[in-house]
């Protein structure tokens, strides 16, 4: 956990000349360990005083349901922050206690819960909110799945003021960021957090001054994502080996790509589009075929193209490589890898 919060305070390495213009009480609502970054980078500034943390309740996690502290709750604890982990923030109660910490300003990243109108009035500054996506594009709570699957070449970090609905504040700043096509949604949101908690720290003092003006957002452009299921995650191979690609990086660490083989199922962990040179003219979809390749040795036939198969897990097992994996399954080459749950 120390490591972490050391990379933390690498990645928020600010402009010496940055200045704060006066004092401020923050308050500060997150979750994961992608907002630890954002918060570490808030708790290190002279002249800003962290008054309050808030985080969900712990719950309960793992094989045996032992209730679980977000990262967020931990990285306060041993930092000596004042923390606060209400069950909602609805009612009178959570909400005078929030009052009483007098926040200037609340800053949100990755909370997980809308706030209600009383606490988007409380603080003279607004409650600013980091979004991992060029808003009004991608709004609502899988940003930057939908951008990965998408194959969107730039997505971006916002610094926006909260309203009532979902993501459809006024805009404080941007910043762009240039996908290479080899982004997981774990890395890039980790990427985009470490973008957003700078963009904060430099845009706060002039929103401060009022140097910094909001700007609505242009509702014609704006895109609206959808939560994820499980099910999401299951391999249709009706699709091309492009879109099935970016369906395994879309969805790392979860729900992951997978199938069944053998009656279990199968995670695809590391996968590739396979040159067209290497496709198979003559196999159906869904068949899993020998590539040659030592890196994906086998592959599986797709509506355009071949999915070549790196990595893999068998439900239960752990993670292998698939050239590990074929000495054991001696006859996985050449069988029909299912696109239904129950199959």
């Amino acid at each position: 956990m120390a490591a972490i919060y050391a990379r933390c305070i690498d990645s928020l390495a600010l402009d010496p000349g940055l200045k704060v213009f006066n004092f401020m009480r923050l308050v500060f609502m997150g979750t994961p360990t992608f907002a630890v970054p954002v918060l570490t980078g808030l708790a290190g500034l002279e002249g800003w005083e962290v008054v309050g943390v808030y985080t969900p309740p712990d719950r309960p996690a793992g094989r045996g349901r032992q209730p679980q502290s977000s990262p967020v709750k931990n990285y306060a604890q041993e930092h000596g922050l004042p923390l606060f982990q209400p069950a909602s923030l609805r009612s009178a109660e959570a909400q005078a206690a929030l009052a009483a910490l007098r926040p200037d300003v609340i800053i949100i990243a990755a909370y997980g819960k809308l706030l209600p109108k009383p606490v988007l009035d409380l603080p003279l500054l607004g409650c600013l909110n980091i979004h991992p996506s060029l808003l009004p594009r991608h709004r609502g709570p899988s940003p930057v799945i939908t951008a990965i699957l998408g194959g969107d070449q730039v997505t971006g970090v916002t610094l926006m003021l909260l309203d009532e609905g979902m993501d459809t504040g006024p805009l404080i700043a941007r910043q762009t960021y240039r996908l290479n096509g080899n982004e997981t949604a774990a890395g890039l949101t980790r990427t985009l957090f470490e973008i957003g908690g700078k963009l904060l720290i430099e845009s706060l003092p002039r929103w401060q001054s009022g140097e910094l003006n909001s700007m609505p957002q242009e509702d014609s452009l704006a895109t609206v994502t959808r939560k994820f299921e499980r099910a999401d995650g299951l391999a249709d191979w009706t699709q091309t080996a492009e879109e099935l690609e970016r369906r395994a990086r879309a969805f790392t660490p979860w729900p992951g790509l997978f199938t069944h083989w053998n009656g279990s199922g199968l995670k695809l962990v590391d996968v590739s589009v396979m040159p067209t040179a290497s496709a198979s003219d003559d196999a159906d979809v869904g068949v899993v075929v020998e590539t040659g390749d030592p890196a994906a040795p086998a592959a599986v036939v797709t509506a355009h193209g071949l999915l070549g198969l790196k990595t893999v897990q068998l439900e239960g097992r752990r993670p292998l490589a698939v050239s590990d994996f074929l000495r054991g399954a001696t006859n996985f080459i050449g069988t029909r890898l299912s696109s239904a749950e129950n199959d």
